[in-house]
Protein backbone atom coordinates (compact mmCIF):
# COMPACT_ATOMS: atom_id res chain seq x y z
CA UNK A 1 0.00 0.00 0.00
CA UNK A 2 1.48 2.99 -0.96
CA UNK A 3 1.67 6.38 1.48
CA UNK A 4 -1.02 8.31 -0.73
CA UNK A 5 -3.29 5.37 -0.47
CA UNK A 6 -3.17 4.54 2.99
CA UNK A 7 -3.02 8.97 3.80
CA UNK A 8 -6.35 8.85 1.66
CA UNK A 9 -7.98 6.21 3.30
CA UNK A 10 -7.51 7.65 6.52
CA UNK A 11 -8.42 10.99 6.05
CA UNK A 12 -11.53 9.54 3.91
CA UNK A 13 -12.88 7.74 7.36
CA UNK A 14 -11.91 10.44 9.88
CA UNK A 15 -13.54 13.21 7.69
CA UNK A 16 -16.85 11.17 8.15
CA UNK A 17 -16.12 11.28 11.59
CA UNK A 18 -15.07 14.31 11.89
CA UNK A 19 -18.34 15.39 10.34
CA UNK A 20 -20.31 14.01 12.72
CA UNK A 21 -18.33 15.01 15.70
CA UNK A 22 -18.59 18.60 14.42
CA UNK A 23 -22.48 18.40 13.89
CA UNK A 24 -23.02 16.98 17.22
CA UNK A 25 -20.88 19.41 19.17
CA UNK A 26 -22.76 22.28 17.22
CA UNK A 27 -19.67 23.09 15.97
CA UNK A 28 -18.59 24.27 12.21
CA UNK A 29 -17.75 21.48 10.23
CA UNK A 30 -15.68 24.20 7.52
CA UNK A 31 -13.64 25.45 10.11
CA UNK A 32 -12.49 22.48 11.29
CA UNK A 33 -11.60 21.32 7.97
CA UNK A 34 -9.99 24.62 7.92
CA UNK A 35 -7.89 23.34 10.90
CA UNK A 36 -7.47 20.08 9.70
CA UNK A 37 -5.59 21.92 6.17
CA UNK A 38 -3.72 23.67 7.94
CA UNK A 39 -2.04 20.66 9.44
CA UNK A 40 -1.37 19.08 6.34
CA UNK A 41 0.16 22.25 4.59
CA UNK A 42 2.61 23.31 7.65
CA UNK A 43 5.87 22.68 7.02
CA UNK A 44 6.86 20.68 10.21
CA UNK A 45 6.04 17.28 11.07
CA UNK A 46 4.33 15.72 13.70
CA UNK A 47 3.17 17.09 17.25
CA UNK A 48 5.85 20.24 16.47
CA UNK A 49 3.83 20.80 13.40
CA UNK A 50 0.27 19.85 14.92
CA UNK A 51 0.96 22.84 17.67
CA UNK A 52 2.43 25.99 15.49
CA UNK A 53 -0.57 25.14 13.32
CA UNK A 54 -3.00 25.43 16.07
CA UNK A 55 -1.28 28.14 17.64
CA UNK A 56 -1.00 30.35 14.01
CA UNK A 57 -4.28 29.80 13.65
CA UNK A 58 -5.66 30.90 16.60
CA UNK A 59 -3.61 33.81 16.76
CA UNK A 60 -5.12 34.63 13.30
CA UNK A 61 -8.29 34.57 14.97
CA UNK A 62 -7.20 37.02 17.52
CA UNK A 63 -5.68 39.55 14.48
CA UNK A 64 -9.58 39.00 12.75
CA UNK A 65 -11.23 40.14 16.14
CA UNK A 66 -8.68 43.19 16.41
CA UNK A 67 -9.43 44.47 12.99
CA UNK A 68 -13.48 43.66 13.44
CA UNK A 69 -13.90 45.58 16.51
CA UNK A 70 -11.04 47.48 15.86
CA UNK A 71 -12.76 48.98 12.83
CA UNK A 72 -16.33 49.01 14.37
CA UNK A 73 -15.07 51.80 16.81
CA UNK A 74 -14.35 53.85 13.84
CA UNK A 75 -16.92 55.64 12.13
CA UNK A 76 -14.95 55.81 8.56
CA UNK A 77 -14.07 53.24 5.98
CA UNK A 78 -10.58 54.51 5.31
CA UNK A 79 -9.58 53.79 8.64
CA UNK A 80 -10.82 50.77 8.90
CA UNK A 81 -8.40 49.58 5.91
CA UNK A 82 -5.63 51.46 7.83
CA UNK A 83 -5.99 49.19 10.17
CA UNK A 84 -6.31 46.07 8.48
CA UNK A 85 -3.06 46.88 6.59
CA UNK A 86 -1.02 46.95 9.65
CA UNK A 87 -3.00 44.23 11.56
CA UNK A 88 -1.80 42.44 8.10
CA UNK A 89 1.61 43.21 8.92
CA UNK A 90 1.45 41.98 12.43
CA UNK A 91 0.54 38.99 10.97
CA UNK A 92 3.44 38.47 8.67
CA UNK A 93 6.11 40.11 11.35
CA UNK A 94 4.99 37.41 14.20
CA UNK A 95 6.55 34.80 12.11
CA UNK A 96 9.63 36.20 13.31
CA UNK A 97 8.98 33.83 16.46
CA UNK A 98 9.62 30.11 15.12
CA UNK A 99 6.15 29.31 16.91
CA UNK A 100 4.49 31.45 14.52
CA UNK A 101 6.49 31.54 11.73
CA UNK A 102 3.59 29.67 9.56
CA UNK A 103 2.05 33.14 7.97
CA UNK A 104 -0.59 30.51 6.01
CA UNK A 105 -1.70 29.41 9.56
CA UNK A 106 -2.72 32.52 11.00
CA UNK A 107 -4.21 34.01 7.97
CA UNK A 108 -6.58 30.61 8.38
CA UNK A 109 -7.15 31.21 11.59
CA UNK A 110 -8.08 35.20 10.59
CA UNK A 111 -10.38 33.99 7.78
CA UNK A 112 -12.38 31.84 9.16
CA UNK A 113 -13.07 34.25 11.63
CA UNK A 114 -14.36 36.95 9.18
CA UNK A 115 -16.32 33.73 7.31
CA UNK A 116 -17.93 32.85 10.69
CA UNK A 117 -19.69 36.20 11.09
CA UNK A 118 -21.95 35.92 14.06
CA UNK A 119 -20.57 32.72 15.05
CA UNK A 120 -16.74 33.63 15.19
CA UNK A 121 -17.01 32.02 19.06
CA UNK A 122 -17.38 28.44 17.46
CA UNK A 123 -14.42 28.66 15.28
CA UNK A 124 -11.58 28.23 17.77
CA UNK A 125 -12.81 24.86 18.82
CA UNK A 126 -13.75 23.98 15.34
CA UNK A 127 -10.07 24.99 14.17
CA UNK A 128 -8.24 23.13 17.30
CA UNK A 129 -10.39 19.57 17.01
CA UNK A 130 -9.97 20.27 12.80
CA UNK A 131 -6.21 20.68 13.79
CA UNK A 132 -5.93 16.64 15.96
CA UNK A 133 -8.00 15.49 13.29
CA UNK A 134 -5.55 16.29 10.54
CA UNK A 135 -2.69 15.17 12.81
CA UNK A 136 -4.66 12.11 13.36
CA UNK A 137 -5.43 11.78 9.66
CA UNK A 138 -1.84 11.71 8.83
CA UNK A 139 -0.46 10.15 11.86
CA UNK A 140 -2.78 6.89 10.94
CA UNK A 141 -1.80 7.16 7.39
CA UNK A 142 1.90 6.78 8.26
CA UNK A 143 1.16 4.16 10.56
CA UNK A 144 -0.73 2.50 8.51
CA UNK A 145 1.35 2.37 5.42
CA UNK A 146 4.65 1.42 8.02
CA UNK A 147 2.57 -2.00 9.19
CA UNK A 148 1.55 -2.59 5.32
CA UNK A 149 5.40 -1.92 4.39
CA UNK A 150 6.45 -4.28 7.16
CA UNK A 151 3.71 -7.09 6.66
CA UNK A 152 4.77 -6.85 2.71
CA UNK A 153 8.71 -7.08 3.71
CA UNK A 154 7.51 -10.84 6.37
CA UNK A 155 5.28 -12.10 3.77
CA UNK A 156 8.78 -12.39 1.12
CA UNK A 157 11.32 -13.53 4.11
CA UNK A 158 8.96 -15.98 4.45
CA UNK A 159 8.59 -16.86 0.79
CA UNK A 160 12.31 -16.63 0.45
CA UNK A 161 12.78 -19.22 3.67
CA UNK A 162 10.60 -21.26 2.09
CA UNK A 163 12.67 -21.77 -1.22
CA UNK A 164 15.76 -21.94 0.25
Amino acid sequence: MNILFAISLTTGILSGLWGWIAVSLGLLSWAGFLGCTSFFATPNEGIRGLLQSLLCNISGVFWALVIIYSSSWMGVDVLGYIITAMVAFMMCIQASKSWLAYIPGTFIGSCATFAAAEQWPLVIPSLLLGGVFGYLMKTSGVWLHQRAQNASQTKRLKSINRVS
